[in-house]
């Protein structure tokens, strides 16, 4: 154990120079340096919610709406086509989670299957007597699309917050559905709920100048039409709108959505992709002088007279913004529809002064931490002692050399994994040292001891250091939030302690040892 090889030596420094030169810009740097070439590394700490303040939002995702809002559709589907085919029918509508309806003539029902089996993909037909027609999910189909509609949410929720400009988010799923975000940094946590608490469904539908909006708000209004309202200065409905229920073009076929002005004002310009934007044309030529209402959320935000056919497949959006709103409304568009509504069930705000606290709180428990350990070592083992705080230093910048070539984020857990990285650190020294000291009351030569004694300890340290792994591992797979800081940080310091302590205090001993060739060891 006491040989040690030239290759072996040079790999030890190498990777202690490495470490050094990654973990040098959490020191050197107060941000992110610019003007240093790409291969130098820069990338720091990156710092959790409870340091450097943000907000943490727990998400559930209505997963109910989303198989009612298929459900709507699959009846609309069925509407036309039997109505095309002039099929008579009573009573179609959603009851209970399945598409029902009842035909007039109970001889039919073995066209209405062929015609509705395409569009009824998916769903289980059950009829009963008097030609009643249920069209009902399955259950592996209705968890499915509750899956489904959770991994779009988490999809759309990303886009929105990375759009938004915070750095770093968590977005994860919890539980079935469920989504945990963490923003840290965040200085307008509101702005942030107000992005995520929106749906942004976008339609185009047409106005249908035919319906009286006095008939519509008493309650008469035709099967194909639906009354929607356009919100007023204080976000309120306001004016009234009857609008096909048909959807002309869908939101669906955005690609691009920017604030811009027009005649001073801030508008949002859209644009199709090539499919929409055919569709678009087709629309607005075969409807000049009329009104095309679009909907946002259910809610009129603009009904623009067509003046002319628009070909290119761009448009834009006026409604009175201003700059603040219509950036975050081409942020939406960006972005895409959610599935289905968020609902905020928790929220957490951590001020930036209280995540300082937390970290000059850490850096003191480290520093006293480490100043009692060096002390410690110090005076119990002299030399030997001085080369294990040396070990314990390099120990530390590997650390934070590999949380920051990771991009891991340090929470105040971690900080606390850390603390107790520095007492560990220094176990396997003590370990080997102590079997040293044995080894030369029995009368061992330096060499021999120092031999001998790294030989007979470096078991106890592999099973001690294993087992507490596994337990970090653990930690790491079942924990959540705090519980995974703690078990990053301690994991990487279990491994780097023990590099240091078995490969960077040998090489330093073996150097002192050709160098000094003592007839007495100083521990």
């Amino acid at each position: 154990m006491v040989k040690y090889s030239r290759w072996t030596a040079i790999l030890t420094l190498v990777i202690c120079v490495l470490g050094i030169v990654y973990a040098a810009p959490n020191l050197l740097f107060a941000d992110e340096p610019q003007d240093l070439p790409g291969w130098v590394p820069h990338k720091k700490m990156t710092l959790g919610l409870d340091l450097q303040g943000g907000s943490h939002l727990l998400l559930e995702v209505a997963t109910d709406a989303v198989i009612t809002e298929q459900l709507d559709a699959v009846v609309s589907t069925f509407r036309r086509t039997l109505r095309r085919e002039r099929v008579r029918y009573v009573g179609l509508g959603v009851d209970a989670g399945a598409v029902v309806f009842r035909l007039l003539d109970p001889g039919e029902q073995k066209l209405v299957r062929t015609l509705l089996r395409t569009q009824a993909a998916g769903m289980e037909l059950n009829i009963g007597d008097n030609a009643d027609f249920r069209y009902e999910l399955s259950e592996d189909e209705m968890r499915n699309r509750r899956q489904a509609a959770l991994e779009q949410s988490i999809e759309v929720v990303r886009r929105r917050v990375d759009e938004s400009g915070v750095a770093e988010p968590t977005i994860v799923q919890q539980g079935q559905d469920r989504i945990i975000v963490e923003m840290p940094g965040v200085d307008d946590p509101e702005r942030i709920k107000r992005l995520l608490g929106k749906t942004a469904k976008l339609t185009f539908h047409m106005v249908d100048d035919t319906a009286s909006v006095q008939e519509a708000l008493q309650g008469r209004l035709p099967a194909t039409d639906m009354l929607l309202y356009e919100p007023g200065d204080d976000g309120a409905p306001n004016t009234p709108w009857v609008v096909k229920r048909e959807i002309a073009v869908g939101g669906d076929r955005l690609v691009d959505a920017q604030t811009t002005f027009q005649d001073g004002q801030p508008v949002v310009s859209f644009r199709f992709d090539a499919l929409g934007g055919r569709q678009f044309g087709e629309l607005t030529a075969q409807n000049v002088d009329r009104q095309l209402a679009i909907v946002l959320d259910n809610q009129v935000i603009s009904a623009p007279r067509i003046r002319q056919p628009i070909m290119g497949g761009n448009g834009i959006i006026t409604g009175g913004f201003t700059v603040a709103a219509a950036n975050d409304l081409a942020i939406l568009l960006r972005a895409g529809a959610l599935p289905a509504p968020l609902i905020i069930l928790e929220e957490r705000t951590v001020g930036p002064g209280l995540g300082a606290d937390s970290i000059a709180a850490g850096k003191i428990a480290s520093i006293v931490g480490m100043v009692l350990v060096v002390v410690f070592m110090a005076s119990s083992y002299g030399l030997f002692g001085l080369m294990a705080d040396v070990a314990l230093l390099l120990n530390m910048a590997l650390i934070a050399a590999v949380l920051s070539a990771l991009g891991a984020t340090l929470t105040l857990p971690g900080i606390a994994g850390i603390v107790l990285t520095i007492g560990m650190a220094v176990d396997a020294n003590v370990l080997i040292f102590e079997r040293i000291r044995e080894e030369v009351r029995a009368g061992r030569t330096p060499i021999s001891a120092i031999d001998k004694g790294y030989k007979a300890a470096f078991w106890t340290i592999f099973d001690s250091n294993v087992t507490t792994l596994i337990a970090a591992v653990l930690l790491l797979m079942f924990g959540t939030g705090p519980i995974r800081g703690f078990a990053v940080t301690l994991s990487i310091g279990i491994a780097s302690s023990m590099f240091t302590s078995i490969m960077v205090t040998r090489l330093i001993i073996v150097t002192w040892l050709r160098r000094r060739r003592p007839q007495a060891l100083p521990i």
